[in-house]
């Protein structure tokens, strides 16, 4: 279980805090890319991430709906890139690929979340934990994806 630290108080109107989403993005992004590329269960990994990993407050939520989501429906989010891809997903670095599903996760179940919150998260892990320009892929990608599944947002300017 969670200790006291882990827990999250709310900081804005919304309820949410900022930096403990942010964390759970993390954390979620370390957990996909062990997943993918060790092919641990995510029980598993959700266990050892919960008793041995997390060491500053996250959105306890958030981070679970994330591990769990993705690989449910990382075929549905594969889809998404393909069209946008000059290569096949398995050329894609881990990092990166990790990233981009969990953004395009946010970007098709989370419409509270706004676009532009998910891509910046998502480049500030790629900058973070993926190669040097990988920020830059990331970014053209999603911009390209945000275009296709957020249409009314961006046509309202937000």
């Amino acid at each position: 279980m969670p200790n006291e630290k882990n827990q999250t108080s709310p900081e804005n109107l919304n309820g949410i805090n900022p930096i403990a989403r942010h964390n759970a993005r993390r954390y979620a992004l370390q957990a996909m890319y062990q997943w993918h590329i060790a092919g641990t269960p995510i029980n598993d990994i959700e266990n050892e991430f919960l008793n041995y990993h997390i060491d500053k407050k996250l959105d306890l939520d958030y981070f679970k709906e994330l591990i769990h989501g993705v690989p449910k429906y990382q075929h549905d989010l594969d889809q998404e890139m393909l069209p946008f891809l000059g290569r096949s997903i398995q050329e894609i670095d881990p990092v990166e690929l990790a990233v981009l599903r969990l953004a395009i996760y946010e970007l098709i179940k989370r419409p509270d979340v706004p676009y532009r919150v998910i891509i910046n998260e998502a480049l500030e892990l790629t900058k973070k934990f993926g190669s040097v320009e990988g920020y830059k892929f990331v970014n053209g990608l999603l911009d390209r994806i945000a275009k296709k599944l957020r249409v009314v947002e961006l046509r309202e300017g937000k």
